[in-house]
């Protein structure tokens, strides 16, 4: 079925023909004769949405539709009115009307318009479901989310977390690499020791060997005093390197020695010293394509390649947007100390249509823009970003009845490539295998469509 419905109309033959006509279009049809019986069996039932008549004797449907708001606002009211008494149906959509219809009647207009209002509401009851969840396990779990892809990651995580073996973690920028870190160091037999991390991409050149490997005293410039290394201050627990592809290759053979070893010599120092730590690395790079093209170390790819775990982007586990959003939503309410507790259905539509380039890390920030800009107690289209309110899903046509929208095959190719490359967030490596192309055909086609692709990188 597609919905319940609640009809409330006076005129019993044009109740019967909704009834049939409604039900014959797969809804569950009830029907109530007059505003107040209406209230009544709404007070004993529970329906996905209420279709009224405007113009009836004793409460009329305006005022139904305000007591509705009033009592049950989670329940969507769909009005019908005249043709052309569009100052009744404003009216009516201010009193909290979900939509209206004009007379003369089109079931099949009706049956598109209950069905949205009803999807409205499950929608509704989603959010407030999805807001339960959050609250019963907030700050819990770290890595939130109900998705197949997600739950594959977390099964992952429970059966590798306790092992000493060293964990790549791959996945586009903003997908929470440092949370699954942190998750694997919690979980492992070295939670009580330390969590150390270091964003590879975060360090001059000239530093990052001092900041892994520490210093001796007088090993250069302003070095007065010796210094250990992260590798030795993460004794007993977990070193995390984020954006292992930007570390210089110097620095890559000196780590790939350490690795093997499991001792560190400090710059400028003739001792060697053990450390036991666990070694944690995580990148949105592409290292198999930087390895061919002679900017990462083979030998370290295979090194800190041992146990892979791959993060999905936010695209593609959009059954968890609305959990994250709402675990976002409290954790930024309670820093704010705004009484901002949910997410409007409108707002969380939007959410749902968003295609998060930006990932996880996207979706934290537009949720804190929304908290600092709620003016109630529940988030509104309007306290989204622009990008967000904005956003329109592109869409390809390769059918249609109207000649004038079908456009050539080179160019469907075209629109297509390009939607590829967006959902793999630029990654040519990994759009030449959705596309079924290899490299260098696909560097052709993104030259002659002027998006790039001369120079085989994986970005």
């Amino acid at each position: 079925m597609k919905g319940s419905v609640l009809i409330v109309e006076d005129e019993p033959a044009m109740c019967r023909s909704l009834e049939v006509g409604l039900s014959d279009l797969e809804f569950e049809a009830r029907s109530a004769n007059s505003g107040q019986q209406a209230l009544n069996v709404l007070r004993d039932h529970d329906f996905d949405v209420v279709l009224t008549d405007l113009n009836m004797p004793g409460m009329s449907g305006l005022e139904l539709c305000q007591r509705i708001a009033e009592s049950r606002p989670d329940l969507p009211v769909v009005v019908i009115t005249a043709f052309g008494n569009m100052d009744t149906a404003i009216a009516a959509i201010r009193a909290g009307a979900y939509d209206f219809i004009t007379k003369p009647i089109d079931i099949e207009g009706v049956a598109l318009t209950l069905e949205r209002a009803a999807q409205h509401r499950r929608l509704g009851d989603e959010v407030k479901r999805l807001r339960s969840v959050v609250e019963r396990h907030a700050l819990a779990d770290e890595i939130v989310g109900e998705s197949a892809a997600i739950s594959t990651v977390k099964q992952l995580i429970e059966r590798i977390a306790d092992t000493d073996a060293t964990v790549l973690i791959t996945g586009e920028s903003g997908t929470g690499k440092e949370v699954v870190a942190r998750a694997l160091h919690r979980l492992s037999k070295r939670a009580r020791g330390p969590f150390v991390a270091l964003n590879c991409a975060a360090v001059p050149e000239g530093l990052i060997e001092s900041e892994l490997f520490g210093h001796a005293r007088g090993a250069f410039t302003d070095a007065r005093h010796p210094r250990s290394g992260l590798l030795v201050q993460a004794q007993g627990g977990t070193l995390f390197l984020d954006e292992l592809g930007e570390l210089p290759l110097p620095a890559q053979a000196k780590l790939l020695r350490v690795l093997q070893e499991r001792v560190v010599r400090p710059v400028g120092s003739d001792k060697e010293l053990a450390f036991d730590a666990r070694i944690i690395t995580a990148t949105n790079r592409d290292l198999e394509q930087l390895v061919e093209d002679g900017r990462f170390r083979e030998d370290l790819f295979f090194r800190v390649h041992v146990l892979p775990v791959e993060l999905p982007p936010l695209r593609a586990r959009k059954g968890d947007v609305l959990l994250l959003a709402q675990r976002f939503l409290l954790e930024s309410a309670a820093r704010a100390h705004k009484a901002v507790t949910g997410i409007g259905t409108a707002a969380a539509e939007l959410l749902l249509a968003y295609h998060w380039p930006g990932n996880v890390r996207e979706l934290m920030n537009a949720i804190e823009h929304a908290v600092a800009l709620a003016q109630y107690e529940q988030i509104t289209p309007e306290d989204l970003p622009q990008r967000i309110r904005a956003y329109r899903k592109s869409h390809i046509i390769v059918a249609g009845d109207d000649p004038s929208e079908l456009v050539p095959l080179e160019e469907v190719e075209r629109r297509y490539v390009l939607r590829v490359m967006e959902a793999v967030a630029g990654n040519k490596r990994l759009a030449a295998r959705v596309l079924g192309l290899d490299r260098k055909t696909l560097y052709r086609k993104l030259e002659r469509y002027g998006a790039g692709g001369t120079t085989p990188t994986s970005t």
